[in-house]
Parts: structure tokens; sequence; C-alpha cells
């Protein structure tokens, strides 16, 4: 079995052997290398072409959103996962246009970290559900006022599933409540990722929020 590739970024040397603790534990990830910055995570992703990288926000020299969205231009492959705190809203939102793909809080269980990787490298999302609702309501705030357009590009289908993806529920979750087999309804959230031009749930949602396609209150 092929194991996920994974660089940790932090410039923290006790939480980096921290994750290379629990990483090691697990028999489907390797950690290939580490950074301590971001010009050395962009170094690191150059030579080593990871599959995953941790990476944190707050980093001496070049941040994780600069860095992540260095990443994201130049490695569209690479799925980023941003390690974050509780008093980071702003920055949160801005790695989402980064191009990351999962978050994660930095006290959060050991158990929840490999399951966000393994989520975010099978293009499954992997969004901590305390940060969700700091980011939606960034979105909120941005939505004030907006009414709920009309989008030809979508049907009241994929509208209707774009707004329980708002509200954090899983591929089996939105297909439990709309009566449809997970199958369909992952096949029908790829469909959705191709006409909006998004790699993943975030940007999905972040897309919806600032169009008006879903209603702020999601």
């Amino acid at each position: 079995m092929s194991q996920i590739r994974i660089i940790i970024a932090d410039d923290h040397t006790m939480f980096r052997e921290g994750l290379r603790a629990i990483i090691k534990d697990e028999t489907d990830m390797v950690v290939v290398g580490e950074a301590r910055d971001g010009f050395e995570a962009l170094d690191k992703v150059r030579d080593l072409l990871p599959d995953v990288v941790l990476m944190d926000i707050n980093m001496p020299r070049l941040d994780g959103v600069k860095a992540a969205r260095h990443i994201s231009e130049q490695h569209p492959q690479v799925s980023l996962i941003m390690l974050t705190m509780y008093d980071q809203d702003k920055h949160v939102f801005e790695s989402i246009t980064a191009g990351a793909r999962g978050y994660i809080l930095k006290h959060a269980p050991a158990k929840q970290l490999v399951e966000v990787i393994r989520a975010v490298y099978h293009n499954k999302g992997g969004i901590d559900p305390y940060v969700t609702r700091k980011v939606l309501r960034q979105f909120r705030e941005l939505a004030k006022g907006q009414q709920r357009k009309d989008f030809p590009l979508l049907n009241q289908r994929e509208i209707e599933i774009l707004d329980l993806m708002a509200r954090g529920a899983t591929n089996k979750a939105i297909a439990e409540e709309l009566v449809l087999s997970e199958n369909t309804i992952k096949h029908r959230v790829s469909e959705i990722f191709q006409k909006l031009h998004v790699k993943n749930r975030a940007e999905a949602v972040a897309y919806a929020m600032r169009e008006g396609l879903i209603a702020p209150d999601s």
C-alpha cells in the first residue's frame, strides 16, 4: 500500500517532533521532510514532491498563507493543511483563497489530525468543525444583504448540495438528507467543483457565499 508522503512546516521544533511521532504510528503515512519557515517549505516541496503539507500559519521570514499560495500555484497536486490557533480567523479565511484544502487546530486530538490528513489526501475535505464555524462567519459578513441568485451553471439540486456542504454535512449525511446514494452525491460534488472551477469544499462554499447562491444563515 502506498504511503501518504507528508512535509511538516512549523517553526517550533517540539511541535514538529510531536506531529512526526503521531504520524509515525500510522502505517499509511510517512514524514518525508520538515521545514522551519515558509521559504524552507517551498524548497522542501520542490525537492521532495509530497502529497500533503502540514503548514503552520505563523512562521518567520515567509508566513504559511503566502507559502501556501506559492505552493498552490507551483504544485497544485500538493494538498495543504493549515495548522491554526483560535485567534486567527482572518488568516484562516485568507488561506482558503491561497489554496488550502484542510484546517486543524493545534490542540486537536491526534486521531482528528490523521483523519483530516486522510480526508484531504482522498479529496473528501478536512476542516476542523470549530474553524469551519469561524470561516463561515466571515462569509456571512460578506454575504449580508445579498439575495439568493439565479445561477445558470448549477441546478436546484446542486445548490441544495452546496447548502448542506456549507452546514458541514458529509457526503453520507447529504445522501441521507436528499434520499440519494452516497456515490451519487460524490459524483454531484465533483460536478459542482468542475462547474465552479474550484478544487475542494472550502473553495466551493466560499464561492457560493460570495455569489449569494446559498443563504448567509447556512
